[in-house]
């Protein structure tokens, strides 16, 4: 149960995210069903957070001495990953193209990353939390894939 723990709070580490939680757990040779589970929970819980919260925190951080810089970062950032997708879909192709955008494990994109540009396009909750889902649930897929793949060859 202990690894299980540390699975799920991986997933929940931005950056990270799901990916490291599932290629950590098959490293450790945990059950990649459970693993997977757990990887795909640790990854949502943060994400209405994310959606409420820190564009919020980032807007009223972004002029603070220590952390301004880093918080403006995060703002364009997530104004930028938002703006991609946007342009590459439209308002009609945005739920298609976000959770595209989470779904994918390319460095910079991810459940984090999605939920914000979503939060900053005012995308609306609900849709943002299904793009969410489903990404997240794609995500699982394509690395338990690739973690099966890397493990084999070892």
């Amino acid at each position: 149960m202990k690894n299980y723990i540390l699975v799920l709070l991986i997933s929940m580490l931005p950056i990270v995210e799901l990916r490291g939680a599932i290629l950590y757990s098959q490293a450790m040779k945990f059950s990649l069903f459970y693993s997977y589970i757990i990887a795909i929970i640790g990854n949502l819980i943060p994400v209405p957070f994310v959606y409420f919260m820190e564009k919020k925190f980032l807007i009223w951080a972004k002029d603070k001495k220590y952390i301004g810089k880093f918080c403006k970062f995060l703002l364009e950032k997530g104004h930028n990953a938002g703006e991609v997708i946007l342009k590459k879909a439209g308002k009609r192709g945005i739920f298609l193209a976000l959770t595209i955008f989470i779904g994918i494990p390319f460095p910079g994109t991810g459940a984090y990353t999605g939920i914000l540009a979503a939060s900053i396009l005012d995308i609306d909750f609900k849709t943002s939390m299904l793009c969410a889902i489903v990404g997240v649930i794609l995500s699982g897929i394509l690395m338990s894939a690739l973690s099966i793949g890397i493990f084999n060859l070892i």
